[in-house]
């Protein structure tokens, strides 16, 4: 058997409508743009079908299919039934290919990968979820747009610069710590 070399998996975590999505999808583009090639995987709390009633995939797991492939010429999803519950991340991250990069948005109380927290203003009613508890670590960095408390000893860097949130997780996969963290304005 070939073994591959294992992914760097980073995290997004934070409120409903921090930004972490937008952060994510600006992050993966600017990483990509570098050469990276990045997968993504995203918590939903909410449920989802992918599949439209009368289809033939739908078909499949109407009939009692446990798992269903679609392909196209342009790509190929897995359908997955999940009756004891979500799947777990590290079976999910064995999906991601050949990736350099997994980005994984939630999965707060899941896996051991640096996290970052992201913060935004608007959203930021609550406590930092490293103040709240329960997370499996806390995190590594906060993405943030504004100025508050707590966080301290760990770097803060801008919710509206990708560039410097992608040289901050480059600086992860390398080790590198030492590298002045570049902000945006607050």
């Amino acid at each position: 058997m070939i073994s591959r070399k294992k992914p760097f998996a980073v995290g997004f975590i934070g409120r409903s409508g921090s930004g972490k999505t937008t952060l994510a999808e600006k992050v993966l583009a600017e990483l990509v743009r570098r050469g990276r090639r990045v997968s993504a995987i995203k918590d939903a709390h909410h449920g989802i079908d992918l599949d439209r009633p009368g289809k033939d995939t739908w078909r499949y797991r109407e009939a009692g299919a446990s798992r269903v492939i679609l392909r196209t010429a342009e790509r190929w999803a897995v359908m997955s039934e999940t009756p004891e519950g979500p799947a777990p991340l590290a079976e999910l991250m064995e999906l991601a290919g050949e990736a350099d990069i997994i980005l994984i948005e939630g999965f707060k109380h899941e896996g051991s990968f640096p996290r970052i927290e992201v913060r935004r203003r608007e959203a930021a009613k609550e406590p930092p979820l490293a103040e709240r508890g329960g997370l499996k670590n806390p995190p590594v960095a906060v993405a943030t747009d504004f100025e508050e408390p707590g966080f301290e000893g760990i770097p803060r860097l801008s919710l509206n610069d990708p560039q410097a949130v992608a040289d901050f997780i480059e600086d992860l996969m390398s080790g590198e710590t030492a590298r002045e963290i570049r902000h945006g304005s607050f």
